[in-house]
């Protein structure tokens, strides 16, 4: 199952708490929920993903929340929106919650007139780019300086 929540409701405040942490783990150089001042990166604002521009969502297993991601709004005149904050919880990784919860995203999106979607990686998120290559998002340029990105991808949505 998966629920439309703010991005600041305890269950998604838990899940993004736990992203942060496995990603310093892995050697993020900063959190990409509040990079420091001067770092270049762009702190994500809860009120960006949600309505009117955006949406979060929390997929449950068992009633428990486990997988989370947001959309926002990242160019209304040309409809690119922009996924965030993709996560799953460890124990239930390999189950499906990834592909379901980007496709809810990418309905999302389409409800909200996106044509495209956007988003950015690290290369210390090896399974973020096997999901995104294969539900077919292609690989482009850097579109937002993101100081911690090492790839960033996009997908034309039909």
């Amino acid at each position: 199952m998966i629920r439309r929540v703010s991005a600041d409701a305890p269950e998604a405040a838990r899940l993004l708490a736990e992203y942060e942490a496995e990603l310093m783990a892995r050697g993020r150089p900063f959190s990409p929920l509040d990079p420091p001042a001067g770092s270049g990166g762009k702190r994500v604002e809860v009120h960006e993903m949600e309505p009117p521009g955006g949406t979060f969502l929390v997929a449950l297993e068992d009633g428990e929340p486990v997988a989370c991601g947001g959309l926002r709004t990242l160019d209304a005149a040309a409809r690119v929106g922009e996924i965030k904050r993709m996560y799953v919880v460890p124990t239930a990784r390999r189950r499906g919650h990834a592909r379901r919860l980007l496709a809810e995203l990418e309905a999302c999106a389409r409800e909200l007139g996106h044509a495209r979607l956007r988003l950015d990686t690290n290369a210390a998120q090896p399974e973020a780019l096997e999901l995104y290559a294969a539900t077919g998002y292609a690989e482009i340029d850097d579109y937002n300086g993101s100081p911690t990105a090492t790839h960033w991808f996009e997908k034309a949505l039909g």
